[in-house]
């Protein structure tokens, strides 16, 4: 008996040498800043770890003095597999799409983006127009899903053309404090500019609908734009982020089955890293992974539930596979840091009220968003001609279940042509109060 306590007292210390050194470096990792890949916080975790050993062994004989060095040792071997790249650390771009052409565009900004056009199909009336898509993310790929739903656009005689912005997709990467809602504003002028088509029509979704609300506050970029579709934005502004409202219907976070595949924080090098980020201990500009690095390593089971979040309870069984691994491409680093400059920037509302771009505000009834996200743009924007509220989908409205695709192709294209909308207009600006007490 005497001997087990002594082992099991001698475990708990060791434990306790490993946890404590494993803080440690973690601590200094926040305080370095991740300096050369995380090796400085190793290095001095692991000579403070050797030195505070040798220290307590100082008394003993060898070989009893270098057991104290074992827990180090562990510690060591724990805490290098964050200073470790398991992906390439230049930025591997996804492979082209097999069913449309990418082009790459370089835009006055100095951003150089990649493109895709889907004409009009042969035989349908063509709409004198370009229709530009702007993604969510906001800084990743256009999703294959997204893709299809472009086609059944171009299917209904839009022109349409969409880029994956500046560090998304196959767009090249910016420096890390390049990426910021101005930028992503400039960026869209600039590209409207090169398509060289006078005012387009432009759809924003989600973080796409966020630039597209702050181009419409922005006079020099709203006059290139012929109409806007907002559909399920974020945030606009600092003061709208810090709004704590309720969301739409429940959506499927909590119920759908677990995203299955391979999964960067499964590895503790990015596990470490992205949760840091999250947490606001490191910035995205962090030195402990590089950002081409972070592209490289992030797959799509990392957005666990945020998925889920963008249907409806009703679909958490029937949740289509949304991109293909091939494909699926998204910078965490860069879209913290975008939405950092969402966070840190002042209203915008003065500028959006003298907005008089005729816009449409898409929203959905099983929304993930806040409300108020929504509801401010329909308040603040006097040049909203209609909103349309899409029931039976979440978030991502379009999304190949049913007849999703088709009913939200209807109403944007009801919008740009003129044509009634084949939704009540709902909700409209005196029915927000009502919309928001009864939680829809």
């Amino acid at each position: 008996m005497p001997n087990l306590v002594r082992f099991t007292g001698r475990l708990a210390l060791a434990t306790a040498a490993v946890v404590g050194l494993a803080g440690l470096f973690l601590v200094l990792v926040v305080l370095t800043d991740g300096a050369l890949s995380g090796l400085a916080a190793w290095a001095t975790a692991v000579g403070a770890g050797i030195a505070a050993a040798l220290w307590r062994g100082r008394r003993r004989r060898w070989p009893g003095r270098s057991r104290a060095l074992l827990p180090v040792l562990v510690a060591a071997a724990l805490t290098g597999s964050v200073c470790v790249p398991s992906v390439p650390m230049e930025r591997r771009y996804p492979p082209d799409l097999p069913f449309v052409a990418t082009q790459r565009w370089s835009l006055a900004t100095g951003s150089r983006v990649a493109v895709y056009h889907y004409p009009p199909a042969p035989g349908v009336v063509r709409q004198p127009t370009p229709l530009v898509y702007l993604h969510g993310g906001p800084v990743r790929g256009i999703s294959v899903l997204d893709h299809r739903f472009l086609r059944l656009l171009a299917r209904r005689g839009h022109d349409v053309y969409a880029y994956e912005q500046a560090g998304g997709g196959r767009s090249d990467l910016l420096p890390m404090d390049q990426y910021t809602i101005s930028r992503s504003v400039r960026d869209l002028a600039a590209f409207l500019d090169r398509l060289g088509r006078g005012p387009a029509d432009v759809l924003g979704f989600s973080a796409g609908a966020v630039v597209l609300t702050r181009a419409l506050a922005t006079p020099d970029v709203a006059a290139r734009v012929h109409r806007a579709i907002i559909a399920e934005p974020g945030p606009m502004d600092g003061p709208t982020a810090r709004i704590s409202g309720h969301q739409g219907r429940p959506s499927a976070r909590d119920l759908a089955p677990a995203m299955t595949g391979p999964r960067s924080t499964s590895i503790p090098r990015y596990a470490v890293a992205l949760g840091l980020m999250r947490l606001g201990l490191l910035p995205p500009g962090t030195g402990l992974i590089g950002q081409a690095e972070g592209v490289n390593a992030f797959r799509a089971a990392d957005l666990g539930s945020d998925t889920a979040s963008a249907y409806c309870a009703r679909d958490a069984h029937r949740i289509p596979v949304e991109d293909t691994a091939e494909n699926f491409s998204f910078s965490a680093a860069a879209s913290l840091q975008v939405q950092q400059t969402i966070k840190d920037s002042p209203s915008i509302a003065p500028r959006l009220g003298r907005s008089r771009t005729p816009a449409m505000l898409m929203i959905a009834e099983c929304s993930s968003q806040v409300r108020q996200w929504a509801t401010v743009i329909l308040v603040g924007d006097p040049a909203v001609q209609r909103t349309q509220y899409m029931p039976g989908v979440g978030h991502r409205m379009w999304n190949g279940l049913d007849d999703n695709d088709e009913r939200a192709a209807a109403v944007i294209t009801a919008f740009l042509r003129g044509r009634p909308a084949p939704l009540r207009n709902y909700p409209t600006r005196a029915d927000i109060p009502a919309f928001l007490r009864d939680h829809r």
